[in-house]
């Protein structure tokens, strides 16, 4: 009974395991010198502050949020592309450092970072919102698409007009989401991608959600720009 005690203290008082925010700024300090297109902004999730790189559109249409995959940063593969090119097709972008764990952790490790990434997301359409744009949607890939689910599925997601989820590993359940939503992933993507793509159709009840399988793509759209951008843009035109 005691060593049962005093296993329930140490989990109240242990922390949970939080965001790594050394690795965070080394991820900056690295960005930034590179950074050609776009300009860095620091969002507050009190006491720290992230990166996001924003991107205004000429006669926006609408803004985007873009959220990276597992311990990378907002300026990495496909995003990067994504950030840089999709205001040249009317819509502004602002990609957010979203947190990051130590370079050995895997993505079952991530769930505990989850509260404080709809956080990071909830300060981002505050930022967008303040900049005057009427339409806001989020554009993930990866494990930033789990994220971006705790954030959608929670209360203060009614800005939010769309979803673009790409090369999804969860499992969440999408039905009750309201947000239009486009599942997009490769032929080649990774296996649990593939696995649960049936799952993921059936639960797109929301009127113009489609899930799209791009032939010759693989998880992270390598040299396949233009498919990514086609069907990304071609969902938001309608959506939005």
């Amino acid at each position: 009974m005691r060593w049962l005690l005093l296993s329930l203290i140490a989990m109240l008082v242990l922390p949970v395991q939080a965001a790594d925010y050394a690795r965070e700024k080394k991820w900056a300090d690295e960005v930034l010198p590179a950074v050609l297109v776009g300009d860095p902004v620091w969002l507050e999730d009190r006491p720290h502050k992230f990166l996001g790189l924003y991107t205004p559109a000429q006669d926006a249409k609408a803004a985007l949020i873009l959220v990276h995959g597992i311990g990378v940063h907002p300026d990495w593969g496909l995003i990067s592309t994504l950030r840089q090119r999709l205001p040249e097709a009317g819509y502004a972008t602002l990609s957010v450092q979203m947190p990051v764990l130590k370079a050995d952790a895997k993505g079952e490790d991530y769930p505990p970072t989850f509260p404080e990434a709809a956080r990071r997301l909830h300060q981002a359409v505050a930022f967008l919102k303040g900049k005057g744009y009427g339409k806001v949607a989020i554009v993930s890939h990866s494990l930033g698409c789990r994220m971006s689910y705790a954030y959608l599925s929670s209360k203060r997601s009614g800005d939010v007009k769309a979803w673009v989820a790409i090369g999804t590993p969860g499992t969440e359940d999408w039905s009750a989401l309201k947000p239009p939503i486009l599942d997009l992933y490769g032929a080649n993507d990774l296996p649990p991608v593939l696995k649960h793509a049936p799952s993921r159709a059936k639960a797109l009840k929301q009127t113009g959600s489609r899930q799209v399988k791009v032939d010759a793509a693989d998880h992270f759209f390598e040299g396949q720009d233009a498919a990514l951008l086609d069907n990304v843009k071609g969902f938001l035109d309608q959506a939005l």
